[in-house]
């Protein structure tokens, strides 16, 4: 199914290009997304084509733009004071990110139904990391294979950690986390994938969820909502993987390991380490889940330290010890697989 179109129309021709190639960049993003730096070519693309959403500077907007056809208009605002034009405003000068999720927000509110085809047969690989012992670099793992990944294919990193102290590590506050999509999904009221566009954020390539921030939060969905969250996701956004960094308090957590297409397993050789391995092991046979244990990738990830200051967290993490490990790992399999 052809995507809907996304016009975004500035008379400063860098900034509407360069937003718009951001836009068709991001992976998986519901529409088509053209730029238009004048009234004129914008007026002559409407008369021929339906406009889903379009994103207009103030200085662009008049009243020919106006008679046009076109669903949803919200304004570029640079901060200067505006008179009621009877559109939303978007402050201009923020994140590529901030400016999408506002947009998707404004426009999921009257579009509830999706407009958009599920994706037929394609096949999304789910990639579940998880240990049943603490402490072995799990996270950092799933971050370094979540951004090597992402250099060829479109990958989603979701944590469903009851603390996974994101906001302090990457310096950020998240107006919404995954706490908010599970809301969303609870009220049925629309498609989730316009509302994904409002809670997304980015690691270079790698796109992510931000996770919960209250533990609350995490223990209170269960595992058939989980798993309905997870096929929505699937369903309507083109991703080739999604990387899950698992945790002990994810409700009904063996069924979704079973869901896994492959699982990797931080470990350590410690006595009690082994230990808590035996124990997840006879759990698993009493479960009847042994095919859990066959996609299973038991793997002793490297100690890394990581700078407080300097550098990105993810980006120490793929050119450092960690990263070469992911990439070795990585390339072994494919050997194997090949």
């Amino acid at each position: 199914m052809k995507k809907s179109i996304f016009a975004v129309c500035d008379l400063e021709a860098s900034y509407a290009c360069n937003l718009t190639e951001y836009l068709n960049e991001r992976k998986a993003t519901p529409f088509e997304v053209q730029a238009f730096t004048n009234v004129e070519s914008l007026e002559k693309f409407a008369k021929e084509n339906e406009i889903e959403i379009l994103l207009i500077s103030t200085r662009a907007m008049c009243n020919e733009i106006r008679e046009l056809p076109i669903s949803r208009t919200i304004i570029l605002s640079e901060g200067e004071q505006i008179s009621d034009l009877g559109y939303p405003l978007i402050y201009k000068y923020q994140s590529s990110d901030e400016i999408l999720s506002e947009v998707m927000e404004y426009y999921v509110q009257d579009h509830p139904q999706p407009h958009i085809l599920s994706l037929g047969n394609r096949k999304t690989k789910l990639y579940g990391v998880y240990s049943p012992i603490g402490r072995t670099r799990k996270t950092s793992f799933a971050l370094a294979l979540g951004e090597i990944l992402a250099e060829t294919r479109k990958v989603l990193y979701l944590n469903f950690e009851e603390f996974s102290g994101f906001e302090e590590l990457f310096q950020t506050k998240y107006r919404m986390d995954i706490s908010d999509l599970i809301y969303f999904l609870r009220q049925k009221e629309g498609s989730l994938v316009y509302k994904l566009n409002t809670v997304i954020q980015t690691f270079h390539e790698l796109e992510y969820i931000p996770p919960a921030l209250s533990p609350a939060d995490v223990r209170d969905v269960t595992g058939e909502e989980w798993l309905a969250f997870l096929k929505e996701v699937m369903s309507f956004r083109e991703y080739d993987v999604l990387i899950l960094d698992l945790s002990e308090q994810v409700d009904d957590l063996f069924r979704i390991l079973k869901e896994c297409d492959r699982i990797y397993m931080p470990i350590q050789e410690d006595r009690i380490s082994q230990a808590k391995l035996r124990q997840y092991d006879q759990l698993v046979h009493m479960l009847e889940m042994e095919g859990i244990q066959e996609k299973t990738h038991r793997i002793h990830p490297p100690v890394q330290p990581l700078q407080r200051e300097g550098g990105e967290l993810t980006q120490q993490l793929v050119w450092g010890e960690m990263g070469n490990f992911v990439r070795r790992l990585l390339w072994e399999e494919e050997g194997k697989n090949g």
